[in-house]
């Protein structure tokens, strides 16, 4: 199975003490999913000094491009129409990452194609 990775442009704000990017600026972010290492996971990368994937259920990121959905360190949310909402908590702060949804429905059809079996005739 092959890994597919995707680049989206994203609002990142965060509480942190120290700002990692400008917060008024979309900036590049890269959406993963390897299969070989999760089939159930996908993971977003965030830029900037100190860059961290987050790792969390697909199936979250499906359920919260329609209806809030998730607890603890991720939580996803639609946010109106064009835009869903993508939050994690750490020890060092909250980060909102805002999307455009049609970019993440992309990435999640690419990822389930991925991971569909081969069809052997």
């Amino acid at each position: 199975m092959s890994v597919v990775e995707q680049y989206a442009r994203a609002h990142i704000v965060t509480d942190a003490a120290v700002p990692l990017i400008d917060e008024l600026e979309a900036v590049p972010v890269t959406l993963r999913y390897d299969p070989d290492r999760d089939p159930r996971a996908v993971g977003i990368r965030l830029p900037g000094a100190g860059a961290r994937e987050w790792t969390f259920g697909r199936e979250l990121l499906e359920e919260g491009l329609r209806a809030p959905a998730g607890s603890g360190e991720v939580r996803v949310w639609p946010c109106g129409r064009v835009q869903a909402v993508v939050e994690f908590h750490s020890p060092q702060g909250v980060l909102v990452v805002q999307f455009e949804r049609q970019a993440l429905l992309r990435f999640l059809r690419r990822t389930y194609m991925a991971a569909a079996e081969p069809v052997i005739h």
